[in-house]
């Protein structure tokens, strides 16, 4: 079912949305309570950069679906404690059935909170909402209408990469802008795009 102009189709409720919210139940309650929700705060950020990162080469209801296995196995990502953790810590993650076991990504995740835990309280959140773009876009009218990396988000990533953080291409630079609220890419006649 769509909306009467035919763009975008509707959920359970009757208000339209972005289409790839209704294909499952987890997509819309994070569709309509997350995605493009402005998150702030080092930890939570971390939290999405690390799950964007295990999200590569996947579909997002996969990472979705174990977020809370790995919220359990990551220490709520806690900077500091991630960045405490041991190769035994390692080891247990690599054998986790509640996350995805991917060796580089699990390494990344670690290496990442290495480098973080040097940094300033608030600075991650500074370095990433520094790159959210001054004048926000014409609202997509349709999926097509969505980028997958810009300017913005190969700037995001190229930073990060120079600070030593690893698994921060382009694109999961673009996907962490989208979930984080620094740009809104809901289509123009969805209801949560207000």
């Amino acid at each position: 079912m769509s909306d009467p102009a035919g763009e975008t189709p509707l959920g359970p409720d009757g208000l339209p949305r972005c289409p790839w919210a209704l294909s499952a139940p987890d997509y819309l309650a994070y569709h309509d309570g997350e995605w493009g929700r402005p998150v702030h705060g080092d930890d939570a950020l971390f939290e999405r950069l690390s799950l964007e990162a295990f999200q590569s080469g996947l579909s997002w209801i996969t990472i979705l679906r174990r977020r809370p296995g790995f919220r359990a196995a990551f220490a709520d990502f806690r900077i500091a404690d991630v960045a405490a953790f041991t190769d035994a810590d390692r080891e247990r993650l690599l054998t986790d059935p509640g996350i995805i076991r991917n060796r580089a990504k699990i390494d990344a995740t670690l290496a990442n909170a290495r480098v973080l835990a040097g940094w300033k309280p608030g600075e991650l959140d500074t370095l990433i909402w520094s790159h959210a773009p001054e004048e926000p876009g014409p609202a997509p009218r349709t999926l097509g209408d969505v980028p997958a990396v810009t300017k913005e988000s190969t700037a995001l990533a190229r930073t990060l990469k120079k600070q030593g953080l690893r698994f921060v291409g382009p694109t999961t630079a673009y996907a962490l802008m989208q979930a984080c609220g620094l740009v809104n890419d809901h289509l123009q006649t969805c209801a949560a795009r207000g």
